[in-house]
């Protein structure tokens, strides 16, 4: 192995490193188990908060927020049920389903660069890394 080698596989396996210290910094991944039907019907639209579209999910998060203070500064908050449901309950759903789809972009990320940075160590470091693997199984 040359010595350039030597240098990228000391670099690829830090950045390795880096990225399982990452893996576990991220929260534990939580199941979703809505407090609602997670089908909510708001200013004539309808929204399935199962589907996963970050960008659906923050904006109407935003908008039940804004109905929830509106709602308060009326003082009629007991009274805000949408779709059979509590605003509080909705914005629970909502922020949960968001902070999984959060999870699992950033975990999608972490393997992608762990993937990318496997395919760059040297042949000689891979297979030392695969023979270390088999040792630590027997």
């Amino acid at each position: 192995m040359t010595n350039k080698q030597n240098v990228n596989d000391e670099k690829i396996m830090a950045l390795k490193s880096q990225i399982q210290e990452k893996k576990k910094c991220l929260k534990t991944k939580k199941r979703f188990s809505p407090i609602t039907n997670c089908n909510l019907e708001l200013d004539g639209v309808r929204y399935n908060i199962q589907v996963p579209n970050k960008e659906i999910l923050f904006n109407l998060l935003i908008k039940l927020n804004s109905n929830l203070l509106s709602y308060r500064d009326l003082e009629l908050e007991d009274e805000y049920i949408i779709s059979g449901y509590s605003i509080d309950q909705w914005i629970t759903d909502v922020k949960l389903k968001l902070e999984i789809l959060k999870y699992e972009e950033e975990d999608r990320k972490l393997k992608l660069l762990e993937n990318k940075l496997h395919v760059l160590l040297s042949s000689e470091k891979q297979v030392a890394l695969a023979i270390d693997e088999i040792e630590s199984l027997i």
